[in-house]
Protein backbone atom coordinates (compact mmCIF):
# COMPACT_ATOMS: atom_id res chain seq x y z
CA UNK A 1 0.00 0.00 0.00
CA UNK A 2 1.46 2.88 -1.04
CA UNK A 3 2.27 5.69 1.88
CA UNK A 4 -0.08 8.38 0.19
CA UNK A 5 -3.04 5.92 0.57
CA UNK A 6 -2.74 5.03 4.21
CA UNK A 7 -4.45 7.15 7.16
CA UNK A 8 -2.07 9.64 8.86
CA UNK A 9 -2.21 9.69 12.72
CA UNK A 10 -3.56 13.21 13.89
CA UNK A 11 0.10 14.16 13.94
CA UNK A 12 0.48 13.71 10.37
CA UNK A 13 3.27 11.21 11.18
CA UNK A 14 3.23 7.59 10.18
CA UNK A 15 5.59 4.81 12.57
CA UNK A 16 6.04 1.57 11.76
CA UNK A 17 6.96 -1.14 14.53
CA UNK A 18 7.56 -5.03 12.94
CA UNK A 19 7.87 -7.77 16.05
CA UNK A 20 9.23 -10.40 14.33
CA UNK A 21 8.84 -13.69 16.60
CA UNK A 22 9.01 -12.00 19.79
CA UNK A 23 12.84 -11.55 18.81
CA UNK A 24 13.19 -8.89 16.79
CA UNK A 25 11.87 -5.42 16.79
CA UNK A 26 12.30 -3.03 13.62
CA UNK A 27 11.12 0.89 14.73
CA UNK A 28 10.80 3.74 12.45
CA UNK A 29 10.18 7.51 13.61
CA UNK A 30 13.04 7.58 15.94
CA UNK A 31 14.08 10.66 17.61
CA UNK A 32 16.34 9.45 19.95
CA UNK A 33 17.06 6.31 22.51
CA UNK A 34 16.86 7.59 25.91
CA UNK A 35 17.86 4.62 28.23
CA UNK A 36 18.90 1.11 27.45
CA UNK A 37 19.72 -2.53 29.76
CA UNK A 38 19.27 -5.83 28.89
CA UNK A 39 15.77 -5.53 30.38
CA UNK A 40 14.05 -2.08 28.92
CA UNK A 41 14.81 0.23 26.17
CA UNK A 42 13.32 3.40 26.10
CA UNK A 43 13.30 5.32 22.83
CA UNK A 44 11.65 8.90 22.03
CA UNK A 45 9.53 8.61 19.09
CA UNK A 46 7.49 11.03 16.92
CA UNK A 47 4.74 9.50 18.41
CA UNK A 48 5.67 9.51 22.21
CA UNK A 49 7.74 7.48 24.37
CA UNK A 50 7.96 3.77 23.41
CA UNK A 51 8.84 1.21 26.25
CA UNK A 52 10.21 -1.91 25.14
CA UNK A 53 10.52 -4.84 27.99
CA UNK A 54 11.86 -8.12 27.66
CA UNK A 55 15.16 -10.21 28.80
CA UNK A 56 18.67 -10.07 26.69
CA UNK A 57 17.61 -7.08 24.67
CA UNK A 58 19.98 -5.25 22.63
CA UNK A 59 20.16 -2.77 20.31
CA UNK A 60 21.39 -4.31 16.90
CA UNK A 61 20.87 -1.18 14.61
CA UNK A 62 20.62 2.94 15.59
CA UNK A 63 20.46 5.10 12.64
CA UNK A 64 19.06 8.80 13.71
CA UNK A 65 19.83 9.68 10.60
CA UNK A 66 17.16 7.20 9.54
CA UNK A 67 15.22 7.34 12.42
CA UNK A 68 15.56 3.20 12.43
CA UNK A 69 16.49 1.29 15.89
CA UNK A 70 16.28 -2.40 15.63
CA UNK A 71 16.27 -4.06 19.47
CA UNK A 72 16.83 -7.99 19.70
CA UNK A 73 16.45 -10.19 22.43
CA UNK A 74 13.38 -11.88 23.93
CA UNK A 75 10.47 -9.10 23.64
CA UNK A 76 7.55 -9.39 26.45
CA UNK A 77 5.78 -6.02 26.03
CA UNK A 78 5.88 -2.48 24.48
CA UNK A 79 4.03 0.47 25.83
CA UNK A 80 3.65 3.78 24.39
CA UNK A 81 3.53 6.82 26.84
CA UNK A 82 2.92 10.92 26.08
CA UNK A 83 5.99 12.61 25.75
CA UNK A 84 4.50 16.21 25.95
CA UNK A 85 5.42 18.28 28.41
CA UNK A 86 2.74 20.79 27.47
CA UNK A 87 -0.01 17.95 28.45
CA UNK A 88 1.58 16.89 31.45
CA UNK A 89 1.51 20.60 33.26
CA UNK A 90 -1.74 21.68 31.85
CA UNK A 91 -2.89 18.89 34.02
CA UNK A 92 -1.16 20.14 37.17
CA UNK A 93 -2.13 22.38 40.05
CA UNK A 94 -2.18 25.48 37.84
CA UNK A 95 -3.85 23.55 34.92
CA UNK A 96 -6.69 22.22 37.51
CA UNK A 97 -6.80 26.12 38.56
CA UNK A 98 -7.43 28.07 35.80
CA UNK A 99 -9.72 24.73 33.92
Amino acid sequence: MPIDDRKLSNTGVIQNLVLENREKLSISGVLDVLSFDDQVVIVETELGLLTVKGENLRINKLSIDTSEVVVDGEIYNLAYSENDLDKKSATGILGKIFK
